[in-house]
C-alpha cells in the first residue's frame, strides 16, 4: 500500500502533463546518445520532473474540512476525479457544478438509473459522457472494491452520513485512508432540514464551489421561509393529523412503513401539520401496523412514489418523475385508496388523500414538497404559493435540465 500511496503522489502530480512516452517516441527511435548524453538526459528528466511536482496544482496543499459525521478530513481542493456513494447524490452536486454535473464523477452507485430513471435519461441526453461513469456498487459493502477505486485514480469519495456506521463496520475508512484516498460524508436524508445548508457549504468548500453553494442557500432559505415564516399564530388544534406511507405501492400486497420525526415527517410537522409517524417512533421511522392507522383515522394521508417499474415491473406506485403522465397518476392513486379498508378513511372520504415524489428525501429540493404539504393542510394560508413554479425556478436557475413531467398529487 506504500508503494501505491508513492506512486498515487507521482500520478497526481502528473496528471494534465506530456506522457514521457510521448517524448520519447518524439525524440526519435533510432537515436542512441552517448552515456554523457545519457547521463544529461536524465539529470535534465529529473529536474523536469521536480519543476513539474512543484507546479502541479494537482500537488497544491491540501485543505481540512470538517464532514457531517464530525470527522476532520483532508482533502484535495478542487478535485477532478470524485466518486459518488449514490448516484442520487447528483441531485445535490449538480446545482454546484453546474455546466457539467458529471465532470468529475468517475464512479458511483447506479441508484439514479434504477430508481430514477425518468432524471437519469434527461441527464444522459444532456451528457452522454455519463454512461461512462464506473458503477462501484454498494459503498457500505464489505466487498466494495478498493481496487477498482484505485484503478479510478479516485481523490475523493462521498458518502452518506446514514450510512456512517456501516462504512465502520466494513472497513472502508481505514482501506481508504491508507490508499490515500479521502471520504467526506454529507446528510440530505437524515436531517435534511438541519444538514443540508452545512452539507452544501461542505461540498462547496471542497469542490471549489463556493459562490455557487452561497447562490443555491440563499434560494433554499427564501423558499423554506415562504412556509415557516406563516405558520407562528397556527395553533396545534388547527393542524391536520397526517400519515405519510414510504413507498406506497412498491411491494403490492404489503403495507405499511413511515417516517417518525426526521425527513418527510420533520417537512410534515414543519408544514403545519401533525406527522403521526413523529408521535409513535423515536427515530427515523418503521413499519406500521395497518389497524393502528384505521384506529387513529388521520386527517391526511400521503404516500411517495416514483418511476420504479423498470427496476419493479410489478409495482403499484405512483410513477412520479420527469415523464410522469396524469392519467396514470390517477389510475395508480385510485388504486391505492381503493385497497382493502382504505375506502373507510376520513383521508380518502373527504379526497384529503395525495402522493409526492419520493426522491425529495434525498435531495436538496425537498422545500418543494413543504410547500406541497402546506398547501394541502392549510389551503386558504396558502393560496399564493406555487411550489411548481419554484420547482421549476430550481431548474431554470441551478440545474443543466429543463423542467418537465409531475412530482405531486392529490386524488381527484
Amino acid at each position: 500500500m506504500t508503494i501505491y500511496v508513492i506512486y498515487r503522489s507521482v500520478r497526481l502530480a502528473s496528471r494534465r502533463q506530456p506522457d514521457p512516452a510521448d517524448l520519447e517516441h518524439a525524440s526519435g527511435e533510432t537515436m542512441k546518445p552517448s552515456n554523457l548524453l545519457r547521463g544529461t538526459c536524465a539529470a535534465f528528466s529529473t529536474a523536469m520532473l521536480a519543476l513539474a511536482l512543484a507546479a502541479s496544482p494537482a500537488l497544491a496543499e491540501k485543505i481540512s474540512v470538517t464532514d457531517l459525521a464530525g470527522r476532520t478530513v483532508e482533502v484535495e481542493p478542487n478535485p477532478s476525479r470524485v466518486v459518488l456513494g449514490e448516484g442520487r447524490m447528483l441531485y445535490s452536486i449538480a446545482p454546484l457544478d453546474r455546466e457539467n454535473p458529471f465532470q468529475r464523477v468517475v464512479g458511483w452507485k447506479d441508484d439514479l438509473i434504477n430508481y430514477d430513471p425518468d432524471a437519469w435519461r434527461k441527464y444522459e441526453e444532456r451528457f452522454p459522457q455519463a454512461r461512462d461513469i464506473a458503477n462501484l456498487g454498494n459503498p457500505y459493502d464489505a466487498e466494495y472494491s478498493l481496487e477498482k477505486l484505485i484503478a479510478l485514480d479516485a481523490e475523493l469519495v462521498v458518502m452518506n452520513l446514514g450510512d456512517l456506521l456501516k462504512t465502520q463496520e466494513s472497513g472502508i475508512l481505514e482501506k481508504l485512508e491508507k490508499a490515500g484516498i479521502s471520504a467526506i460524508f454529507i446528510d440530505f436524508r437524515q436531517n435534511p432540514t438541519e444538514n443540508t445548508i452545512p452539507s452544501l457549504l461542505l461540498l462547496g468548500k471542497v469542490l471549489d464551489r463556493r459562490k455557487e453553494a452561497a447562490e443555491f442557500i440563499d434560494f433554499y432559505n427564501e423558499q423554506m421561509s415562504i412556509v415557516t415564516g406563516r405558520l407562528a399564530g397556527v395553533s396545534d388544534d388547527d393542524k391536520p393529523l397526517v400519515f405519510i406511507e414510504t413507498a406506497a405501492g412498491y411491494d403490492p400486497g404489503e403495507c405499511c412503513r413511515t417516517f417518525g420525526s426526521a425527513n418527510l415527517g420533520r417537512l410534515v410537522d414543519l408544514a403545519g401539520g401533525i406527522n403521526w409517524g413523529t408521535r409513535k417512533f423515536p427515530g427515523y421511522g418503521g413499519m406500521v401496523n395497518l389497524e393502528a392507522i384505521f384506529t387513529d383515522d388521520p386527517d391526511i394521508i400521503i404516500g411517495t412514489g416514483a418511476n420504479w417499474s423498470e427496476a419493479r415491473p410489478s409495482t403499484e406506485a405512483v410513477l412520479f418523475g420527469y415523464e410522469a403522465d396524469d392519467a396514470d397518476i390517477q389510475k395508480r392513486l385510485a388504486a391505492l385508496a381503493g385497497r382493502k379498508g382504505w375506502p373507510e378513511l376520513s383521508a380518502v372520504k373527504n379526497k384529503r388523500f395525495y402522493s409526492v415524489y419520493h426522491q425529495f428525501y434525498n435531495s436538496p429540493y425537498h422545500f418543494v414538497a413543504m410547500q406541497a404539504f402546506a398547501k394541502w393542510f392549510h389551503p386558504d394560508l396558502f393560496a399564493d404559493v406555487d411550489p411548481e413554479a419554484n420547482f421549476r425556478a430550481v431548474h431554470d436557475r441551478f440545474l443543466p435540465i429543463d423542467y418537465s413531467g409531475r412530482f405531486w398529487a392529490a386524488l381527484q
